[in-house]
């Protein structure tokens, strides 16, 4: 197959076809950008002309593609002085055209995928439009510096950060310390941005699934406070609080997969068993909701990639770090497990990784042991949190079957080093 791509005829076959398809596209978008002028550079024959032109080039060599891209150039040159007396500044016909004309050398000199990769590229980015000017009348201005800030943490800061441990007392490097920031810091904001921009109008259940994926506490918080203002609809306030925390599960899990794959393969069957339930008790209480009711614009999160919150965190996992190494010293397993039911009343990732990350002396199963006994306690706390922010029937079914649920996952915890599920 490999050989038959490389043969001349197929190179020729697929750039013409290519060229041919992407001229369609460029008239297609020319009538829906632009349908009543009549001078444009953009039919199916021009772009597939210009992508044999490019092919034959690339096979005579002797300079010929270069000469051939300054002469499209200057062409180009020539229709874009013509479109600035008519008050048009748009390039995207030279851009395009430049493209396909280059496929021609990509074709013979790489891997057929980069010129499939570039050929596909061009088809979606030219349907992309409409799409893309909502989003720019959606998005907020300052989510393009929030986006930078993202390639501020994992780019530039991570390489530049040595990855020896700090000291015998902090069994950790900078570099994990902020590994930890930027690997829990993007899963929040993969949260954040679906619930901001892709499901902005979504109904409570989907609230408690977006959030979770962020923070089941604070989407906890927000769902019970919002029982408290409506008149009916306990069960579906109930619903989207469970599955908050059965989507805790599986970020649970992503994460220890992430920093250990060791720890997550040891922990997984408790996780997906508990996601499961917890899923299943989410369901009963959906399955007993009221009529539907108009979906809300909730928000259960703020961006979590403020650089304020992403030092907090890693100040956190510093603290974490101490203090675990600290009790394991002092107080061996047994203080580890009631360091971990403390900890649960608190915000969890912190400990959790510094759990997964730290060379502490401690087995995979105490390890495991540890994580699941955390994040049951934290249920009993997201608990607390739904019967006190909303005193009402939502807040107490919710609460119930998150004690219940706390309750199993402590007890998976404590009992994961004698019998490993």
């Amino acid at each position: 197959m490999t050989h038959l791509l490389n043969t001349s005829w197929m190179q020729f076959l697929l750039v013409t076809l290519a060229g041919f398809i992407i001229g369609l596209e460029m008239k297609s978008y020319q009538m829906r950008v632009h349908p009543l002028s009549s001078k444009q550079i953009g039919s199916a024959r021009t772009f597939t002309f210009i992508a044999i032109m490019g092919y034959v080039f690339q096979l005579i060599g002797h300079y010929m593609l270069p000469i051939g891209f300054v002469l499209l150039g200057a062409h180009f040159l020539f229709y874009y002085w013509h479109k600035l007396l008519h008050e048009r500044l748009g390039i995207l016909s030279f851009l395009v055209a430049s493209l396909v004309y280059s496929f021609g050398a990509l074709i013979v000199n790489f891997p057929i995928w980069i010129f499939a990769l570039l050929f596909v590229a061009i088809i979606f980015i030219l349907n992309a439009n409409a799409r893309i000017n909502l989003f720019v009348r959606t998005i907020e201005p300052k989510e393009i510096e929030t986006f930078a800030k993202l390639i501020l943490l994992s780019a530039v800061i991570l390489p530049l950060l040595p990855k020896t441990p700090i000291s015998p007392f902090l069994p950790i490097s900078p570099f994990k310390i902020w590994l930890a920031v930027v690997v829990v810091s993007l899963l929040s904001y993969v949260g954040y941005i679906l619930e901001s921009y892709f499901f902005k109008a979504k109904g409570y259940f989907l609230t408690g699934i977006l959030g979770g994926l962020y923070s089941s506490t604070a989407a906890t918080i927000v769902l019970a406070k919002k029982s408290s203002e409506a008149s009916a609809g306990a069960n579906i306030f109930a619903a989207s609080i469970v599955i908050a925390t059965a989507v805790m599960y599986v970020r649970l899990f992503i994460i220890a997969f992430i920093f250990n794959h060791t720890i997550a393969l040891t922990i997984v069957k408790p996780l997906l068993l508990l996601a499961l339930i917890s899923a299943g008790v989410a369901w009963f209480f959906y399955s007993k909701r009221d009529i539907t009711r108009r979906k809300e614009s909730i928000t259960t999160q703020s961006n979590p990639l403020e650089l304020p919150t992403a030092f907090l965190f890693a100040l956190l996992f510093v603290v974490m770090v101490l203090v675990t190494h600290f009790v394991l010293k002092y107080y061996g397993n047994t203080g580890l497990k009631v360091l971990s039911f403390i900890v649960g009343f608190t915000d969890i990732d912190p400990f959790i990784v510094s759990i997964l990350t730290s060379k502490f002396k401690i087995t995979t199963l105490e390890a495991g042991s540890a994580i699941l006994i955390a994040a049951g306690s934290n249920d009993i706390l997201k608990a607390s949190y739904a019967w006190f922010f909303s005193h009402k029937q939502a807040g107490i079914r919710s609460g119930i079957a998150l004690v219940l649920i706390g309750v199993l996952t402590i007890g998976m915890g404590l009992a994961l080093p004698y019998f490993h599920f």
